[in-house]
């Protein structure tokens, strides 16, 4: 298998499903994915848009948070190269971005506002972006990624490769 990272972003909202169908969506399938690629490539980097919130002692009150720590804790003890497991907040679209959810339409003129007050809950989906293919060619300390590790990231200069 020719590829070295699996950038897997896919989500859904805990909001108007069952607690089953968000289990199997957000952590089955994830695991599933993730367990197939590293028995085929145990070399790759596994990136994992999970989000702000996140409980990783898998105790805590909210499902949708314990189920995506559940989630995160099993991709991390998956025999990957790497694993990192971004914690976006808000996030704002890039401009021209197709496909995002219609309230960040209307909520966009908030950002620069949101930015300065709760700085470790928002960033753009383009520093997302960035953090992901920076943690795949030059790694990161940490496995977990919450807004402040995702923004410093995003704009730290590259490591020179010798």
């Amino acid at each position: 298998m020719g590829y070295n990272a699996c950038f897997y972003c896919a989500g859904i909202s805990s909001l108007g499903i069952s607690k089953e169908g968000y289990v199997h969506f957000t952590h089955d399938t994830t695991l599933a994915v993730a367990q197939k690629l590293a028995r085929l490539n145990p070399n790759m980097v596994f990136c994992y848009v999970t989000g702000a919130g996140t409980d990783s002692t898998e105790r805590g009150r909210s499902h949708w948070a314990r189920v995506k720590g559940q989630t995160e804790n099993e991709l991390l003890r998956l025999p990957f190269r790497a694993a990192y497991m971004f914690r976006p907040g808000f996030m704002r679209p890039t401009p021209g971005q197709r496909h995002a959810q219609k309230a960040y339409k209307y909520l966009d003129w908030l950002y620069p506002i949101l930015r300065r007050l709760m700085p470790k809950y928002v960033s753009t989906m383009q520093e997302v972006g960035t953090a992901m293919l920076k943690a795949v060619k030059q790694g990161y300390p940490k496995p977990v990624l919450e807004v402040p590790d995702i923004v410093a990231l995003a704009h730290a200069n590259s490591l020179a490769h010798s």
